[in-house]
């Protein structure tokens, strides 16, 4: 009554080796450095709000520690990556006390996302800066959570 399939399936051609595949350590290698550099990039722009002179965010934002917490993130980035140090985008002009809030709220976000993809990959120097950046910029967030 039925006429046997002649063809092959579909699914049996997903299968086959020639198709590269990552393993486990890649892929989260390849997270942790996604993560990363998105904390880099939130963290540049609050750098450049640092430096911004005769602000109320530039008095609470600590430059000297966003510059040498970008370069750590950088170095870290780059040796997830191979030796390819991370493209950093020109900070937008702009920005109000609001946007610092946000910034760092945003900052806290990911460096938890980091944390966890660290700890997942049982990488100490990872975790170290990640919890170290979470710690940073939990501040702003307790004070977000209380008003």
């Amino acid at each position: 009554m039925y006429e046997p399939i002649r063809t092959k399936s579909v699914h049996t051609m997903a299968a086959a080796p020639e198709i590269p595949h990552r393993s486990r350590e890649e892929e989260l290698d390849i997270r942790l450095a996604g993560q990363l550099t998105a904390l880099l990039t939130v963290t540049d722009e609050l750098r450049a709000l640092a430096t911004r002179t005769g602000t109320p965010e530039a008095l609470e934002l600590d430059g000297a520690g966003l510059a040498d917490a970008a370069e750590r993130i950088a170095a870290l980035v780059a040796r997830l990556s191979g030796g390819h140090y991370p493209l950093r985008a020109e900070p937008s002009d702009g920005g109000a006390a609001s946007r610092t809030a946000a910034l760092q709220q945003r900052a806290h976000t990911l460096a938890g996302n980091a944390l966890a993809v660290a700890t997942s990959r049982n990488d100490t120097e990872a975790m170290a800066l990640a919890a170290e950046r979470m710690e940073a910029h939990a501040g702003p967030v307790r004070d977000l959570a209380s008003a």
